[in-house]
């Protein structure tokens, strides 16, 4: 492994850390860090209220698989690194930091994967006989386990539970067995033809080659953080796409005779008709996948080749976010804040499909939902389970939809509703008419920016005076990716790259241009992650007279401008210079030409 990074940080590298005993480990390790004794500790440093504690606490008991620290991040609670150290300080153990470690994939596979992804740890240096391994919770029984299963000494260092199943995921890839399993239809496809409008063995049995590629495909998915699954024929093979951070990537090749028997095979666990090949079909699959549970969007359509199928992966365990880990700047959170704390009125979250506007109207529920407030929602899809909200799924077969949940919703005496989109005039009517008579309304809109918002309620028939009336702030969105902190290094950018920040109106970074040169980490992207980019338009009294006047969608931009409105383009120009992003992300996800 790289210790070059260990080096320049002047930390103790790995290999550093073996030659010196290890520290004494805490006597008790019986008691679990999902137990009182982490929770003491956490609300000591203030890091998290103990309401917060006894609540997850009392998740525990009714049967929640998280323990206590893992429930209070995935709540957005409390930020990983410091349940981190706070875990290790429990157990008299030193944190390490997986992302200035290069993994040898030889030293991680010292562990069998069946015993890593259990304990959640995984090897990361050797010296002699002595091994070290970052782990996430050092219980006594999972650090017997490792010792049995290593057979030598080893030396125990604590780190993130999410840097450790991802770096598990890079190590052990799902996909690796997939040639063998595809080698085994071809022999069995080749004695005998398969009839793909029929159920048998080559779709039906949990042992078909087909059925495990599928499993395969859907499980290295989940490791990527992949939102979509594009699996698409075409007239030589089959290709497999995952859509990891905003971009496509390409997965896998598979032979053409495995196009129709996978999509069949998909059909079935959706509930569609595996016989009807021509039309389009909507299905739905709830799944476990190593632990988790998923939820997955199918949609099949016929194109030249035969049938095309996309899955939407909707990861039930993945945690909600804090305003302020949106990507918000500090300044904006306190105002967008301020704004929610209204008794009344309507907040809309603007931007195209796949921007994160769900996942910040859930960083604003977590600012403003609290035991005296009945919180309702109404969805589709539900993407985050939360035990303390009411939250309604659209079902269109059993005629529950926006519009009929909605008005559903404001005859259970709701405090603050959630509308998942407004997506026809009934719906933005109704909601409308629930932010002028008492209710707080936070809802998402598909729109370019925070004016084109009120144009598009404008344009669905809703009157200009309710509009004025009812909306109180509109907050538009982007998503860019990070430049990956594992594989950064400096370049120039061209002439073309240069003249693009000055039309931002943005300046080059202070320590000089970087990116992303491509590692395991960032699956050889550059990227990893993403951020948001906002646009905050709070609905002043000016903002009022414009729509009451129908002013155009560039006299409100000017007139909020005039206010202190940062525009997308603004605030893209400033995460560059933050070098938090690059100029090409920029380009690809955000640039607005005229703002």
């Amino acid at each position: 492994m790289s210790l070059r990074k260990f080096f320049k940080t002047g930390e103790a590298s790995p290999a550093e850390e073996l030659q010196a005993p290890a520290p004494p480990v805490t006597a008790d390790l019986s008691i679990l860090p999902g137990g009182p004794r982490l929770g003491e500790r956490l609300v000591d440093q203030g890091l998290v209220t103990r309401e917060q504690v006894m609540s997850a606490l009392a998740d525990n008991r009714l049967g929640q698989p998280a323990l206590l620290g893992q429930r209070l991040v995935n709540a957005g609670l409390l930020d990983e690194r410091n349940l981190t150290r706070v875990v290790a300080a429990q157990y008299g153990m030193e944190v390490l930091d997986l992302r200035q470690v290069t993994l040898d994939p030889a030293t991680a596979r010292l562990l069998d994967e069946t015993t890593a992804r259990r304990v959640k740890a995984i090897p990361v240096a050797v010296d002699g006989e002595r091994v070290l391994v970052a782990i996430a919770v050092p219980s006594a029984a999972n650090l017997a386990a490792l010792r049995e299963a290593l057979g030598r000494p080893v030396v125990f260092r604590v780190a993130p539970y999410s840097e450790i199943v991802q770096a598990l995921g890079t190590t052990f890839r799902a996909l690796t067995g997939i040639s063998t399993q595809v080698r085994v239809f071809e022999a069995q496809n080749s004695q005998r033809r398969i009839d793909v409008g029929r159920t048998d063995t080559a779709v039906g049995d949990d042992d078909a080659p087909a059925v495990r590629v599928v499993h395969m495909i859907i499980t290295q998915a989940l490791r990527d953080r992949a939102s979509d699954i594009h699996i698409e024929p075409h007239a030589d093979q089959i290709r497999v796409r995952y859509r990891i951070d905003g971009a496509l990537h390409d997965v896998l090749e598979l032979p053409v005779v495995m196009g129709p028997v996978i999509a069949s095979r998909l059909k079935i666990l959706a509930g569609m008709n595996i016989v009807e090949r021509r039309r389009p079909q909507d299905g739905q699959i709830s799944m476990e996948i190593e632990g988790r549970s998923v939820d997955i969007r199918v949609s099949t359509t016929a194109v030249l080749e035969g049938e095309k199928v996309v899955l939407r992966l909707l990861d039930k365990s993945r945690r909600m976010y804090l305003l302020g880990q949106l990507g918000m700047p500090e300044d904006m959170v306190s105002r967008y804040t301020a704004l929610l704390r209204a008794p009344y009125g309507m907040v809309i979250c603007a931007g195209p499909t796949g921007s994160g506007k769900t996942t910040t109207l859930y960083g604003s529920l977590a600012e403003i939902n609290t035991p005296e407030r009945n919180v309702m929602t109404i969805e589709d899809p539900v993407e985050y389970r939360v035990e303390s909200i009411n939250q309604i799924q659209i079902n269109e077969a059993a005629g529950i939809s926006f519009a009929g949940g909605l008005r559903s919703i404001l005859r259970q005496d709701p405090d603050v509703i959630l509308v998942g989109e407004i997506r026809d005039i009934e719906t933005a009517r109704i909601a409308v008419q629930a932010a002028l008579t008492g209710h707080f309304v936070l809802s998402s809109l598909h729109a370019t920016d925070a004016p084109a918002a009120l144009q598009r309620l404008g344009g669905m028939g809703i009157e200009s005076f309710l509009i004025a009336s009812s909306v109180t702030a509109v907050i538009s969105q982007r998503l860019v990716r990070r430049i990956c902190q594992h594989c950064r290094e400096p370049y120039q950018p061209s002439p073309e790259e240069l003249a693009f920040l000055q039309t931002l109106g943005g300046q080059a970074p202070l320590g000089g241009f970087e990116r992303g040169h491509g590692c395991n980490f960032c699956a050889r992207t550059g990227y990893l992650e993403r951020i948001g980019v906002y646009e905050m338009m709070p609905v002043t009294d000016r903002i009022r007279d414009l729509i009451l006047d129908r002013a155009s969608h560039d006299e409100v931009r000017k007139a909020a401008q005039a206010e202190g409105l940062r525009t997308l383009n603004d605030e893209a120009a400033r995460l560059v210079q933050t070098g938090v992003t690059t100029l090409s992300e920029v380009l690809r996800s955000i640039y607005v030409m005229g703002s």
